[in-house]
């Protein structure tokens, strides 16, 4: 598929039970292993569910871009001031990056992060692209890397004992933090 092929748009309220259905099939379950993103073998139970998309959805320093192909969502990603305001230059977590198990390795995730990297330097959201991993997705990490994320040396820990965050089949799980400068100077 080509990438040229996608529109992008911010998520509405009505889009919240299409989000989390892509972002359970990306991450968790059997669906999840038709792509190569799956945390199905590190964590079972669910990746997020229609309140926590809701609540996201609501907050003023939140939103999600999703990714169509005509009528069909076949990627999402949600962008996050970490300081707690969309508004002021700072740093923007990226998270829930999702595509269709089916359609990954066909370029929407790189067009998802390009996207991610325009609205941040148009829409003068920040100038730090920043995400965390969990730290046994090499192959992930790498991907991420590829494009231009580096590790900060930090670690955070996997919240465990909170199965709103999925039920961990390992006991050594964590979240590593990656991070990219967006070029400002591309205006």
């Amino acid at each position: 598929m080509p990438t040229s092929s996608l529109t992008f748009r911010r998520a509405a309220r009505g889009d919240v039970p299409q989000v989390v259905a892509l972002v359970e099939r990306a991450y968790r379950g059997e669906a999840s292993r038709a792509g190569w993103t799956t945390e199905a073998d590190l964590l079972a139970g669910q990746r997020t569910d229609e309140v926590e998309v809701a609540a996201l959805l609501a907050a003023s320093d939140t939103r999600f871009v999703l990714a169509s192909r005509s009528a069909e969502l076949v990627g999402s990603m949600m962008l996050a001031r970490h300081d707690g305001s969309l508004a002021a230059n700072g740093t923007v977590y990226v998270g829930m990056l999702a595509v269709l198990p089916t359609l990954q390795a066909s370029g929407i995730g790189r067009a998802l992060l390009g996207e991610a990297e325009r609205l941040t330097r148009d829409e003068r959201l920040g100038d730090t692209l920043r995400m965390t991993v969990i730290g046994q997705r090499s192959e992930l990490i790498a991907w991420y890397e590829r494009r231009g994320y580096r590790r900060t040396g930090e670690r955070e820990p996997f919240p465990y004992g909170k199965p709103r965050f999925g039920l961990p089949r390992r006991e050594d799980l964590y979240f590593e933090v990656l991070e990219k400068a967006v070029d400002q100077r591309e205006r």
